[in-house]
């Protein structure tokens, strides 16, 4: 079932017209979880668009269009350094978007500059709503396989070598009574490391993810076991065990 856009209806009739006023605007697409599924009242609304030329340029004109036309309560943008050749800033269209009694309104908008060939892997960012692209510059390809491949090659050799060590110094934490210090390890060293194993166990394309979309990238049951190793006053008992499962996902994958 598509995803219900609707309280997004201005910003498409916005960004399906914002080429005409920015003419460097090649590519103009929707993306995120109203193509990759998990869209709820609380999603923002991913934009990424691509022009030609210098993307501050552009992103500026953007912007600029924005705070004219909608009420924008602030905006946070990213360090120009986020991207190497754009910029990307967070549009927020309501104060206090942590009160989630209400709809959110927030769009996280991206402006790229136009590479010499533009691709996107539809198996790691579901299939774009192409809102402009008369030339059609956009590709859906999958990504190089062998890089991909050889990315997972690494993250499970890593984690394994790891493995040792890693148990030390979350259990080292534990008992010197540091709980900020083995919460953090526990999560860095112990939960994050399996999410990557099982993610390129099960759903190798997107094995980078993280510990988003648990629930539409892992089995059903998955994202449950995993929480229950989230921390908590138990911990040593949390950490023993994702480091267990950890050693049966490196059994299987080996």
């Amino acid at each position: 079932m598509a995803a219900d856009l609707s309280r997004y209806d201005d910003w498409l009739a916005f960004l399906t017209g914002l080429p005409g006023r920015v003419p460097t605007l090649q590519v103009v697409v929707v993306n995120g979880s109203a193509v990759t599924g998990g869209w709820d009242e609380h999603s923002d609304l991913d934009v990424e668009a691509w022009c030609s030329g210098d993307a501050s340029t552009t992103y500026d004109a953007v912007l600029e269009l924005v705070q004219r036309d909608f009420d924008v309560d602030h905006v946070w943008q990213l360090p120009e350094a986020t991207w190497p050749t754009g910029r990307q800033c967070f549009v927020h269209l309501q104060p206090d978007a942590g009160d989630l009694s209400r709809p959110t309104r927030l769009v996280d908008l991206v402006v790229l500059t136009t590479p010499e060939v533009l691709t996107m892997d539809t198996r790691r960012h579901g299939v774009p709503l192409v809102l402009h692209d008369p030339d059609g510059l956009l590709v859906l390809a999958d990504d190089d396989e062998a890089e991909l491949q050889e990315q997972r090659r690494q993250a499970v050799a890593q984690t394994a070598a790891r493995r040792q060590t890693a148990a030390w110094l979350v259990e080292r934490a534990i008992a010197r009574g540091d709980l900020a210090e083995a919460t953090s390890l526990h999560l860095r060293f112990a939960v994050e490391p399996l999410v990557r194993l099982l993610r390129v166990q099960h759903c190798p394309a997107r094995h980078d993810f993280g510990l988003r979309y648990l629930r539409t990238d892992l089995p059903a049951g998955m994202a449950e076991r995993v929480e229950a190793l989230m921390p908590g006053p138990d911990l040593a008992v949390r950490s023993r065990a994702a480091f267990a499962w950890q050693d049966e996902v490196l059994r299987d994958l080996s």
